[in-house]
């Protein structure tokens, strides 16, 4: 189940720090598709692919207007977090998570032991992303990617993977009619896109070729090590359910808000069963994806690793709570927090924030970290709880 592209916002950043005259070369689109096709060719030519390997690669390559459907709308995030993950987080997909983590337990133990990265982190992510590779995708990889790199909207990151792709065929790691996964050309378990395929690729089970989309031990390592390339930190939490007390300062509930956890405990935060937390210096933010009367969590620096795999909140704390449960944590109190807005009524708010100054992005009806920010200085003019929750109160309050 990928929501791709993910960390294509981050890559393209750092696309941006690069020279100018590197970036217009990579991101050659549009005009004919042919004749993109054939510059695609020369590029993979002088990075040293063979003609035959990148003849079978692009051999029925075609645009694709499904992914550009796809690229343009992904209206799964305007969900509210309670309901999204109820859906994704249900008893069946546990179970088969906490089933894998037992049935390849010496695979996991040994990622841990290379990446520092655990096993139910890992597990998150495969049991989101494909069903713990029941479900891969039916794009054409490479016809979801040359699509991709011949729109204009964002080549600078999509030209790279498709010349990926090819190299990906000209190894003999898979056969093009083999690649077929997610609408923006992730392969594989866990949905890696094809320069991560390539950078991190382990042959674990040591059959003599690396194969993300059949080699369970290949997709565990392999993803170990790309999550390690990430950050993550060894030995220390992801994500916990807490309680937050009513009285709690509000404004200092936001991801950009870290704080150490000792803050936190004089604040009266406590772990979700109401024992006390722990009152040390280990940095955290308040998270509350659904306001002050919903479910409450501390999320972690190792957190910052799920929202560089998908940057959506809604996403990224699922798959980590997936991850605390998979590990033998808590279900969290979903509490009872406010009725949200829909789709069309964010858009009304983001319009009117955006009229009123605040940068918000695009005007997708879906509340991203920008939108909640804008939420947050409103809410404190207006006298409401500063938590980042946009309600029909607010939105009648700047009428």
């Amino acid at each position: 189940m990928s929501h791709a592209p993910r960390r294509l916002a981050i890559l393209a950043a750092a696309l941006l720090a690069t020279t100018g005259g590197a970036l217009a070369q990579g991101a050659q689109c549009g005009g004919d598709f042919g004749a993109f096709l054939d510059g695609v060719r020369t590029e993979a030519r002088a990075k040293g692919l063979s003609e035959a390997g990148i003849e079978r690669a692009l051999a029925n390559v075609r645009p694709d207007p499904k992914v550009l459907s796809r690229d343009r709308g992904q209206g799964v995030f305007q969900q509210a977090w309670t309901q999204f993950q109820g859906r994704m987080v249900n008893k069946d997909r546990l179970a088969r998570g906490q089933a894998n983590l037992r049935k390849y337990a010496s695979t996991f133990a040994e990622v841990e032991r290379q990446t520092g990265v655990p096993g139910p982190v890992i597990a998150s992510f495969w049991g989101l992303e494909t069903d713990y590779g029941a479900v891969l995708g039916d794009f054409d990889t490479l016809s979801a990617l040359a699509t991709l790199a011949h729109d204009c909207r964002r080549p600078e990151i999509f030209r790279p993977h498709l010349i990926g792709a090819i190299e990906l065929v000209d190894r003999g790691y898979l056969r093009p009619d083999q690649m077929r996964g997610a609408w923006a050309g992730e392969l594989g378990q866990t949905q890696i896109l094809p320069e991560d395929y390539l950078a991190y690729g382990t042959d674990q089970d040591g059959n003599g070729t690396i194969n993300l989309l059949t080699d369970v031990p290949d997709v565990l390592m392999t993803t170990g090590k790309f999550i390690q390339s990430m950050g993550y930190r060894r030995g220390e939490p992801w994500l916990e359910a807490v309680r937050i007390p009513a009285n709690f300062p509000f404004d200092r509930a936001a991801l950009v808000s870290k704080e150490p956890r000792s803050e936190f405990a004089k604040l009266g935060v406590t772990k979700a069963d109401g024992s006390p937390l722990e009152s040390d210096g280990m940095m955290a933010s308040v998270v509350l994806p659904q306001g002050a009367g919903g479910p409450a969590f501390l999320a972690f620096p190792n957190f910052d690793i799920y929202l560089t795999w998908n940057n959506s909140l809604t996403y990224s704390l699922t798959a980590a709570y997936f991850g605390t449960r998979l590990a033998g944590g808590p279900a969290a109190d979903m509490g009872n927090p406010q009725p949200g807005l829909d789709g069309e009524q964010m858009k009304v708010l983001q319009q009117r924030l955006a009229t009123m100054g605040y940068d918000v992005g695009k005007i997708d009806g879906i509340l991203g970290a920008n939108t909640r920010a804008a939420v947050r200085e409103e809410q404190m003019k207006h006298g409401l709880p500063a938590d980042g929750w946009p309600t029909a109160r607010l939105l009648t309050a700047l009428n």
